[in-house]
């Protein structure tokens, strides 16, 4: 079995801890790992690493090796890593997936690959790695097994899957097809596994529709997890889903460089709500998909009266409420069921049970070109991070961390001068023909249009304080002309480049 963990999305639900630039399944969340990591290590009981790959983008590749990097011994799939070239939603990613698996793992027809998205909470993971294991046994009958919950509430966040009826299938080795699959024991308890037939997905329901299928029983929450044999898929990529079936039969290569001419459409639209063969296996275990405040709210630990409080935070009379301060106190009076998040740069109030309204929020960000949408005021890069502190008319002032061994590209601004102090640790750096290296208490100076480069050469993280003055200190005024991370070059650069050669 391969696992295909889809690490792309954008998801802007936890806005304004959540941005594009950032978005949820690289968030701790006061949890110790982030949600990318907790999959990773939650499939790896069922799945060895060697086996598991992480789909994601250009854009988040950075923050994907951080995290898989930052994995125990033995448990960092990093050179199992699809970079899609464009998002083209999840049909066309199970479709690169398979290609990346059949041509550069060597994986057959008849393996099952299982999907999963990178930023859900599951528990606990050794049942759910059973599960996994059982839903192989069914998908290599032939059918592509998705994975639905038992809703305990009316959620009209969710999209649902109406179960038909019952399939079951018997486990490897033993009893006849309407036997029950069971797992071997685990702690002393045996799973007993149904599968039925999916009669309709439903798309997300208004509140009096969600609570009719929580009356009727046969509902279940779409959990975006699937788990098919590669053959199967393929055979029912060309049935449904032509398009993307001709696209499959180029090179790995080939279907990169052609990624952009895959239609943007999802696994369940293009395969999922047409196939026969689809079996819904329901999970008896805790999931959550985090895509809300109160989703979150749910899984965190709460005082005695109900409130979740993060950071610098004094509540008076206050019950049921999530209060997170990120450098400045926050204090309540007498609120209930709120939501209070804070950032750098941007605030949220909210009542519980309105937070799906946050993404409402963002699109008015969106078309406001309002930078809060896409990114915090500390922003990560390959070498580390920049903090903006403070800007104003011709002038941005910034911390910038470079982490040990790091260094930023060969680069140039026309627009700004840069002045660096350094504040801890050693700096190496280049400035035109010169590189000299500078240490706490010292400092440099970058002319414009002068090509230029930070480095960090020391065992310890290096913190410089920068100023910029100029006529625009916007972050696409850059010339890179060399950078050790693979980042595009500017089409001037590239010149220049020839040209010095």
């Amino acid at each position: 079995m391969k696992a295909l963990i889809l690490a792309g999305g954008s998801g802007t639900r936890l806005w304004p801890l959540s941005r594009k630039n950032f978005p949820k399944q690289f968030l701790k969340l006061n949890r110790g790992s982030s949600l990318l990591q907790e999959t990773v290590e939650r499939l790896s009981k069922a799945v060895p690493t060697k086996d598991i790959v992480v789909m994601t983008n250009n854009e988040y590749k950075f923050h994907v090796l951080s995290d898989l990097r930052s994995l125990p011994a033995g448990k960092l799939p990093v050179h199992n890593i699809i970079l899609e070239p464009v998002g083209r939603n999840t049909a066309p990613a199970i479709a690169l997936g398979i290609k990346y698996c059949m041509e550069k793992l060597g994986s057959r027809k008849d393996e099952v690959l299982f999907i999963s998205p990178s930023d859900h909470i599951i528990n606990p993971a050794d049942r759910f790695a059973e599960y996994l294991r059982l839903s192989g046994e069914v998908a290599r009958k032939g059918h592509i097994v998705t994975f639905g919950i038992k809703p305990t509430r009316p959620e009209t966040g969710y999209g649902y899957i109406k179960s038909g009826r019952p399939a079951r299938w018997r486990s490897a080795g033993r009893g006849s097809r309407g036997d029950k699959m069971r797992s071997g024991r685990r702690a002393g308890r045996q799973i007993d596994m149904d599968c039925f037939a999916v009669e309709k997905f439903a798309e997300k329901p208004d509140l009096e529709t969600a609570r009719r299928y929580i009356r009727e029983g046969n509902y279940y929450w779409n959990s975006g997890m699937f788990a098919f044999s590669i053959g199967t898929m393929i055979e029912e990529f060309a049935k449904h889903a032509p398009e993307i079936n001709k696209m499959l039969n180029l090179s790995y290569d080939n279907l990169v460089s052609n990624f952009d001419k895959m239609p943007d459409i999802s696994i369940d639209y293009a395969v999922a709500e047409k196939s026969d063969r689809i079996a819904i296996m329901p999970l008896d275990i805790y999931w959550n998909d985090i895509g809300s405040w109160d989703s979150l709210y749910e899984v965190m630990d709460k005082d005695d009266r109900g409130n979740i409080s993060m950071g610098d935070t004094i509540a008076i009379d206050t019950k049921d409420t999530l209060v997170i301060s990120n450098k400045r106190l926050i204090t309540t009076i007498g609120l209930e069921d709120c939501l209070i998040v804070d950032t750098d740069d941007a605030v949220l109030v909210a009542k519980k049970g309105e937070t799906q309204k946050v993404r409402e929020i963002v699109c008015r960000l969106n078309k406001d070109n309002r930078k809060e949408a896409l990114e915090h005021l500390t922003t990560y890069r390959p070498w580390g991070s920049y903090s903006v502190l403070e800007e104003g008319e011709r002038y941005k002032i910034k911390r910038i961390v470079v982490n040990p061994g790091e260094r930023l590209s060969l680069q140039m601004h026309y627009h700004r001068s840069e002045h660096w102090v350094v504040v801890r640790g050693a700096a190496k750096v280049t400035i035109g023909e010169s590189e000299i290296c500078i240490h706490e208490n010292e400092s440099a100076y970058v002319p414009k249009s002068t090509l230029h480069r930070l480095e960090n050469p020391g065992k310890v993280p290096l913190e410089i304080i920068e100023v910029q003055n100029g006529e625009y200190v916007g972050e696409d005024d850059i010339v890179r002309l060399d950078d050790k991370y693979g980042r595009s070059k500017s089409k001037e650069a590239q010149t220049k480049g020839k040209k010095k050669a």
